[in-house]
């Protein structure tokens, strides 16, 4: 088990699950569905299921091209320590209990559940014919919430909408960072990347845009839900770690890359999502 959490970079879950939480008491705070706990379960066993089958399929996909360079020449497969067949086992296996836990949330989840497989996996191949694969990464998290107010209301509504657009620019604009650590491997090999398509400075102003576009997001449930200054705060928050981190990599120096890519945005997921769960609480009470 110890080797398949390596595989899937397991504390990497920090990233998209309080989303997810924010998806899931959005939908039992500002609905009539009730809370359950088996709901809440399955809920995080999906999250679970699905990243793990999308990030093995991911090091199982780009096994070859993770051995050439020497940034990743370290990592899993291509160290031996997980064959290429017990990841895609892996994988399979993840696909089969992801869906299988679908099925007794409500029928929309259960139907919808290819449509989000294709997603996540779909994204592994997308560095092989464009620059837009951080676009897709992005696409693939930004599930997370408004799957989950689905699990719990059976049904769409726009303000998870915008938490899904949040994580949909934020993830695409902090994998735009972590790529540049790649852009010359990334050109040698004609992989494609934002970095290695427009280079790094250039990178980094899209970036900028896209996390523009994530704070914007996070702000526009104000206007359409009673939300109290708790939640202000944890929006204070999310956005002072987007300029973090911009001010952490710098086109002239890019070696603080990891601190803003998993330290960062891990805190900026975690407390924006306590903010909001906080605030939730005290609506209720």
């Amino acid at each position: 088990m110890k080797k398949y959490f390596s595989l899937v970079l397991f504390a990497h879950s920090i990233f998209a699950m309080p989303f997810a939480m924010i998806g899931f008491f959005l939908g039992v705070t500002t609905t009539q569905n009730p809370f359950h706990w088996y709901l809440l379960v399955l809920v995080i066993l999906c999250m679970v299921f699905a990243r793990n089958a999308a990030m093995a399929f991911n090091r199982y996909l780009d096994r070859n091209i993770d051995a050439k360079n020497p940034r990743t020449q370290m990592r899993d497969i291509p160290a031996g320590r997980v064959s290429a067949n017990e990841a895609l086992f892996f994988v399979i296996v993840n696909c089969v209990l992801f869906i299988a836990a679908t099925f007794f949330i409500n029928k929309l989840c259960f139907y919808l559940s290819p449509v989000a497989l294709l997603v996540v996996l779909f994204y592994s191949y997308t560095k092989r014919f464009t620059a837009l694969c951080h676009l897709v990464l992005g696409l693939g998290l930004s599930l997370a919430p408004i799957g989950a107010y689905i699990a719990v209301t059976g049904q769409f509504n726009i303000v998870p909408l915008f938490y899904s657009f949040a994580v949909l620019f934020w993830v695409s604009g902090f994998d735009i960072i972590y790529a540049l650590q790649d852009e010359d491997f990334d050109r040698e090999q004609k992989l494609h990347s934002i970095p290695a398509a427009m280079g790094i400075k250039n990178a980094l102003r899209l970036s900028v845009v896209l996390h523009v576009l994530s704070a914007a997001c996070v702000i526009m449930p104000l206007f359409y839900a009673e939300l109290s200054w708790v939640y202000d705060i944890g929006i204070v928050f999310f956005c002072a770690m987007l300029i973090y981190q911009h001010l952490l990599v710098k086109p002239t120096d890019i070696s603080k890359v990891d601190r803003a890519f998993a330290t960062t945005n891990g805190f900026a997921s975690v407390i924006f999502a306590l903010c909001f769960l906080l605030d939730a609480f005290l609506r209720t009470r």
